[in-house]
């Protein structure tokens, strides 16, 4: 068995790990019993965490909001702060920080002081994101109004299956109680998330992944423009870059095919610039002529005297 400090820590990391915890699955993943499991949540209330405890057959435990962040030593407002730093991390594009920022944001807003409601207007409402990522982590089914690509206003009823950043946007991807279906909703027309306290066991998604699930989603609406590029440079290191939005193809050691899908030729141009190789644009032609705007205004930048 661990020592009681080791023992502790992984029970605080559980519990910030997922909304409520059943108290025989809890003592089974310490590998305790519930007695000594009942000791150690007490331990921790001793520290200063408010673990509530739910009594009965089907009982458990979880981490009550309000409590102060024991052992960062962060006061209020610096809470605050880091959430909005998560916050701003989270809308990156440098490849796992996005979404593991979106995973702690989902852990600290479970103990966030009460100032966090009046903390400024961050660039990602929290609203949104945290009740996503939360709904998603605890198999919670969601309630939220989503506008359409043609301005329609609808209600939804979903089982949350995982948040996807793809390009520059989030999207969540669940399964519709509704159309009963799978489908993909965009962050930014999604507004008003609330969660049902429906817990629900998760399906089998039909897709490789979640990201897979809705590149073949975009793929069957109309894109403005399909992107193919040849980029000097093998393609592991190019799926390193940009393989979470493109799909990348080998065509020899040194050498692999870019593509996709967008609405603007701007996000593709970046992307291109990010990989730090030399390419040759096979389509579409205004791509070419982008490229060439861009470098042209790059090149005359100079420094401020």
């Amino acid at each position: 068995m661990a020592s009681t400090s080791t023992r502790t820590l992984r029970l605080l990391s559980l519990l910030q790990s997922r909304r409520y915890w059943p108290g025989a699955e809890l003592a089974g993943r310490l590998q305790v019993s519930p007695r000594t499991l009942r000791r150690d949540i007490d331990r921790l209330r001793e520290l200063g965490y408010p673990v509530q405890a739910q009594r009965g057959v089907e009982g458990g435990y979880q981490l009550a909001a309000g409590a102060a962040l024991p052992p960062l030593m962060i006061d209020d407002t610096e809470a605050v702060a880091l959430a909005i730093g998560l916050q701003a991390a989270a809308q990156g594009t440098v490849e796992d920080i996005a979404e593991s920022s979106v995973r702690a944001l989902a852990k600290v807003v479970q103990i966030m002081p009460a100032s966090w409601g009046s903390a400024g207007q961050p660039s990602v409402d929290p609203g949104v994101l945290t009740t996503v990522a939360l709904a998603c982590r605890d198999s919670e089914r969601l309630r939220f109004s989503y506008t359409a690509a043609d301005g329609q206003h609808t209600g939804r009823q979903v089982e949350p299956h995982r948040l996807v950043l793809l390009g520059r946007r989030w999207y969540l991807v669940g399964y519709d109680l509704t159309r009963h279906d799978w489908r993909s909703f965009r962050l930014d027309r999604l507004s008003a998330p609330r969660g049902t306290g429906t817990r629900f066991r998760p399906r089998k998604l039909p897709a490789a992944d979640a990201a897979a699930f809705v590149r073949a989603g975009i793929d069957n609406v109309i894109a403005v423009y399909d992107v193919e590029v040849l980029v000097h440079a093998p393609a592991a290191a190019v799926r390193q870059r940009i393989g979470r939005w493109a799909e990348v193809q080998d065509i020899d050691a040194t050498r692999c095919r870019v593509r996709m899908t967008a609405d603007s030729l701007d996000w593709p141009t970046m992307a291109l610039g990010a990989i730090g190789a030399d390419f040759h644009v096979v389509s579409p032609p205004e791509l070419l002529d982008q490229v060439h705007h861009w470098g042209r205004r790059f090149s005359q930048a100079n420094l401020t005297p």
